[in-house]
């Protein structure tokens, strides 16, 4: 199994930038697709950005895209969320997530139900 450990989050103003972290342990990291999805209270939880397993393929929701960034680093197991202009709409619950499949060396998935392991999320608030 896969442990992963968001951390990161809290409470800022619009324009702010903050950087959200997902620590992975329990199992090989670096072959796993990873995902950051967030949940806003009364909405379903959707995508915000996927990378592949080596860093070398990223994936955008439209909402963010441009204004987020996420990377990893194998020698620390560990995914980042950069996410810069942070906007009232971006208030959320973010979880990190391990996608299992392998499609091809380019492989995310933007679909949460193709990950089956999730941190248990940080909280983001951005006050206008």
């Amino acid at each position: 199994q896969v442990q992963l450990v968001e951390s990161g989050g809290g409470l800022v103003q619009a324009g702010a930038s903050l950087r959200l972290s997902c620590a992975a342990s329990g199992r090989t990291f670096s072959s796993h697709a990873m995902g950051w999805f967030r949940q806003a209270p009364g909405k379903e939880r959707e995508f915000v950005a996927a990378i592949n397993w080596n860093g070398g393929s990223t994936g955008y929701a439209e909402p963010v895209k441009g204004r987020f960034t996420i990377s990893r680093d194998h020698a620390k197991n560990t995914v980042y969320l950069q996410m810069d202009s942070l906007k009232p709409e971006d208030t959320a619950v973010y979880y990190c997530a391990a996608d299992l499949t392998y499609s091809g060396p380019n492989y995310y998935s933007t679909s949460a139900e193709s990950y089956v392991y999730w941190g248990q999320g940080t909280q983001v608030t951005v006050s206008s």
